[in-house]
């Protein structure tokens, strides 16, 4: 056996060794911190920030003007299908004439191509796997096939690598026809859906009245203050975050901006399916992806024109076949049930698998 001394002396030496590697990790395990982790936490803030923002901008920007234009004598069935559907599409606008706006056109696509995707696939699909939602008629004949029309028009036109002028002011001109038609619809037919909606949501008509106009003027600006600075925010952190990881700025759009401006319709979908209301979530599926379409990229296409080139084409033919499967899903008894919801998730979650192992993975064993 090793002598008392010599064995102390051992022990001694064997715990500075040890105390000396935990210093060495830790140094290393600290520095690892602070060069990687730490910018990658805080692009992820940024986004959250951004997000939130987006959110806020958006709800008192809707709140405000949707109050003001019923103070000023408009019906709250014009105001929900005009002021309301508009507004709700504000912060993808915003994102999306950001990042084309600083050359990011990639970025404007994919957070469009994206956001319907995600609409299609994981919205539905999560509201769906809740709940089984019944659709009535009037989705099937009208707007669907408007979606379809909206969708293959978009991808022709970006078939050659770029949205024109001329073609974002076509795509405008089509929503303002849209909306049109939906008023005078409305006229014809009796919509008691979007006035109850105006009245859950902002108090009904004689509360609207009774709101003072500075304060609602207050609420539209501090609105677009938020937009604004939501847009800048997500840009900031989504386009850090891609060149930090190495991953293409297109999927970052795809993907994480897509799913970052689609969790509010994600949220309401969920709440709405505990509550059995499977029209309403079809219904803000299907006109947020028309108003993704013709409105957000018609005005970002007409303030400059949105060149591709890291939008692929099999990402247009996903968005394509999310549409395309929603017509046999809604005609089919004309519900969505479970496991119909099921392979909408799976499809969802296969793209973006098959993004990253094409273009983030693929990318990086290829160089």
């Amino acid at each position: 056996m090793m002598p008392g001394r010599a064995g102390r002396q051992y022990a001694n030496k064997a715990r500075q060794r040890k105390s000396k590697l935990r210093k060495i990790f830790l140094w290393q395990s600290g520095r690892l911190l602070q060069q990687w982790a730490m910018p990658v936490l805080i692009d992820l803030l940024w986004l959250v920030a951004g997000l939130v923002a987006l959110y806020f901008g958006a709800e008192w920007l809707v709140g405000g003007a949707a109050k003001l234009a019923v103070r000023f004598g408009i019906s709250p069935l014009v105001v929900g299908l005009t002021v309301v559907a508009f507004g709700t599409s504000a912060p993808e606008l915003f994102v999306s004439i950001g990042f084309n706006a600083n050359n990011l056109p990639d970025m404007s696509l994919g957070n469009v191509i994206g956001s319907n995707i995600c609409n299609i696939g994981l919205v539905l699909g999560v509201s769906a796997f809740i709940c089984m939602m019944r659709v009535k008629s009037e989705l099937l004949l009208r707007d669907v096939p408007v979606l379809l029309i909206a969708t293959l028009a978009f991808c022709w036109m970006l078939s050659n690598g770029v949205v024109s002028q001329a073609e974002g002011a076509i795509l405008f001109a089509a929503v303002l026809g849209y909306t049109v038609y939906q008023l005078v619809l409305a006229k014809k037919v009796k919509n008691p859906e979007v006035v109850s909606e105006f009245e859950e949501e902002f108090g009904g008509e004689d509360a609207a009245k009774q709101s003072p106009v500075l304060l609602l003027v207050g609420l539209i600006i501090a609105g677009l203050v938020g937009l604004y600075f939501g847009a800048d925010w997500l840009e900031r952190g989504g386009v850090s975050l891609a060149k930090r990881l190495g991953v293409p700025e297109a999927v970052i759009a795809l993907t994480l901006i897509a799913f970052s401006t689609s969790v509010p319709e994600l949220a309401t979908s969920v709440v709405a399916s505990l509550k059995r209301e499977g029209d309403i979530i079809i219904g803000n599926v299907i006109g947020s992806c028309i108003f993704n379409l013709l409105c957000v990229i018609g005005v970002t296409a007409m303030i400059k024109p949105v060149v591709s080139s890291g939008i692929e084409m099999v990402d247009l033919y996903v968005m394509i076949g999310f549409t395309v499967l929603l017509i046999p899903v809604l005609w089919k008894g004309s519900r969505i049930t479970r496991w119909e919801g099921a392979v909408l998730l799976a499809g969802y979650f296969g793209y973006c698998g098959f993004l990253y192992f094409d273009r983030v993975a693929g990318a990086g064993g290829a160089a």
